[in-house]
């Protein structure tokens, strides 16, 4: 009987060693290696198990060819019939590329790609580890969408997905989830690194050889990242993050890594009964309705990407009870919020020293964009003084440590959602930008003494 050889791999990067030792050399992390049985045999290729004769396996050896003589066309993406996951893609799937797409449990991954797999025109295999097919039928019928073109597979071993791929000869490969196959290769137990790792490989290698795009749904940890080795997210092109509250409708996919294109682009949907349905108008979700406007609120014009998006602001500011005041951000870096306080502190004469300040952008979405800066303070002031800002006020400009208001990019996109919103005063930094025929009233402060004035004069 063959000795048994085990080896231990470190859980947060992959990394091997020889035996156990408490902190990983590679990552520097603490208790992250696990034993894992391996067996040191030659790994066969994924059309190991396939006919030769098969359509699927393309026998070619790559030769080297000069810079001169590469053909740089760009294939042609596949259009998946929805918007917001063509945007976040970059304009489709690209063919022979392997998305990754992670999420909270229940949040709505499987509907997600189950929806887009339904709506394509294209042959496609639906590979399913964790339901029956009865369970998906449930689900596709709740989407109401009803398509020839739709393989369903309840398969967790990679060679006989491999196998079943040679028949259907699919155009698009939908695996749900990465972490429940398992290959012959390796001898541990699903999910663990080796076979994470392995069986994307074997799927990597397929998609490449067979130009076939794969679409990988991956669970998350307790801390948000992707379960699994950190070098699974470098294997693949694309990662997408699939977010939100599930105590909410709204969900937001975004691109934490794109070869094929843009990470700041984020799409919109709503959770509903039948599936989700495609946020194409977002601006008028993440703000509320200014028929009845408070104090501490103001309207922020920024950018996501491509996308100009309005969003709401919303600060409280109140005596601290307590000895040390509290700041804190929801959707907003709390450094810049504290940046913004010394700024009005020191430059503008405001002692927000001594005062609790609580900052919220609406919508449950997180914003990088320096722009919201203005509307920052002003909906810190129009807290801080009690008094009520025009409903009819957007603000897209930043604040610099010096007090004064920088301009942005891109700020013509800004302006016309403002106008097509409905706004009637945006305010801006001065810039060389002319804005006559813009259907709305574009003020511009280069300082925020200047902005005080006429906000609360």
């Amino acid at each position: 009987m063959a000795k048994v050889k085990t080896t231990f791999f470190c859980q947060n990067c992959g990394a091997q060693h020889a035996r156990w030792q408490g902190q990983c050399n590679t990552c520097k992390e603490w208790n992250t290696l696990v034993e894992e049985v391996v067996e040191k045999t030659k790994k066969p290729k994924w059309d190991s198990n396939v006919d030769d004769s098969s359509t699927l396996v393309q026998k070619r050896t790559p030769q080297p060819q000069l810079i001169s003589q590469i053909d740089a066309t760009e294939a042609p993406r596949l259009d998946t019939t929805n918007l917001e996951f063509n945007r976040v893609l970059g304009g489709g799937l690209v063919p022979g590329s392997v998305t990754l797409l992670g999420g909270e449990p229940g949040i709505g991954k499987s509907t997600l790609l189950l929806q887009v797999c339904l709506n394509l025109p294209f042959k496609t295999l639906y590979v399913s580890g964790e339901e029956s097919a009865q369970q998906i039928k449930m689900r596709a019928d709740r989407i109401k969408k009803d398509t020839p073109n739709c393989y369903i597979l309840t398969e967790t071993k990679t060679q006989n997905i491999f196998k079943q791929l040679a028949d259907v000869l699919p155009d698009v490969l939908i695996i749900d989830s990465i972490q429940t196959l398992q290959t012959n290769v390796i001898e541990s137990t699903a999910g663990s690194v080796s076979q994470i790792r392995e069986c994307t490989g074997e799927l990597i290698k397929f998609a490449k050889e067979t130009n076939t795009p794969v679409l990988l749904i991956g669970h998350i940890t307790k801390d948000g990242n992707i379960a699994g080795p950190k070098i699974l997210e470098h294997m693949v092109d694309t990662v997408l993050q699939f977010e939100g509250d599930r105590n909410h409708t709204y969900r937001i996919l975004r691109a934490l890594k794109n070869r094929f294109g843009s990470t700041h682009e984020i799409g919109i949907y709503e959770m509903l009964g039948h599936g989700l349905r495609e946020v194409k108008n977002p601006s008028e979700l993440l703000i509320s309705q200014r028929g009845n406007s408070l104090s501490g609120t103001a309207i922020a014009a920024t950018m996501e990407g491509m996308r100009p998006l309005m969003i709401e602001v919303q600060a409280l500011v109140s005596t601290a009870v307590y000895g040390t005041p509290q700041r804190s951000a929801t959707g907003y870096n709390l450094k810049r919020l504290n940046m913004i306080l010394a700024v009005l502190e020191k430059r503008a004469g405001f002692k927000l020293g001594q005062k609790d300040v609580f900052l919220n952008i609406t919508g449950g979405i997180t914003v990088d964009d320096p722009a919201i800066d203005l509307a920052v303070v002003a909906a810190i002031l129009s807290s801080n003084f009690d008094i009520e800002l025009s409903s009819q006020h957007c603000y897209s400009a930043e604040v610099g440590l010096g007090g004064e208001i920088r301009p942005v990019s891109r700020l013509e996109q800004r302006v016309h959602e403002a106008a097509k919103l409905g706004f009637e005063n945006i305010i801006v930094a001065p810039s060389k930008q002319q804005f006559k025929d813009a259907g709305i009233n574009v003020q511009a402060f280069s300082k925020i003494e200047d902005l005080v004035k006429y906000l609360f004069s």
